[in-house]
């Protein structure tokens, strides 16, 4: 990474960011980086890492950034994390951390085993682990259509 920020990340609101900051270290294995608070305790900017991405963590700042909470648990974005390390026993993390898992795991037929879950504010996070390298020839021999390939 060029500077110390990515050149693109994600804001996530919530109604009690500081219960998610924890929630997301103890569930994800997010990292908070940085927390700025406010005189009365609460947060006024923060971010986490994972890896080497970012995303901010804040409150309902407008009417126009609510947590899924405040929105019958409506989600207009997702989150999506890769990692490296077991996804089976990050899937345990997350549910012994008291993540609602939406979508079980299973393994894509693009070479990736994923699953998804919902944290406590509604916010789905999608988690994906590469278990097979996957080449556009191998795409293509399954029977789907490669419009671009890298």
């Amino acid at each position: 990474m060029a500077s110390e920020r990515p050149s693109l990340s994600a804001i996530v609101c919530y109604q009690d960011p500081k219960a998610a900051l924890a929630w997301l270290e103890r569930a994800l294995g997010f990292e908070t980086y940085m927390l700025i608070e406010a005189p009365d305790g609460q947060p006024l900017h923060a971010e986490m890492r994972f890896g080497d991405s970012l995303i901010m963590v804040g409150s309902e700042w407008t009417p126009d950034h609510r947590s899924p909470k405040s929105i019958g648990g409506k989600n207009t974005a997702g989150v999506h994390i890769q990692i490296d390390a077991d996804i089976d026993a990050h899937c345990e993390r997350a549910r012994a951390a008291g993540a609602e898992i939406v979508r079980d795991l299973a393994t894509m037929p693009y070479g990736d085993r994923t699953y998804a879950c919902r944290d406590p504010e509604g916010h789905i996070w999608s988690v994906g682990q590469t278990v097979k390298a996957m080449s556009r020839a191998d795409h293509e021999a399954s029977g789907v259509k490669v419009v671009q390939w890298p």
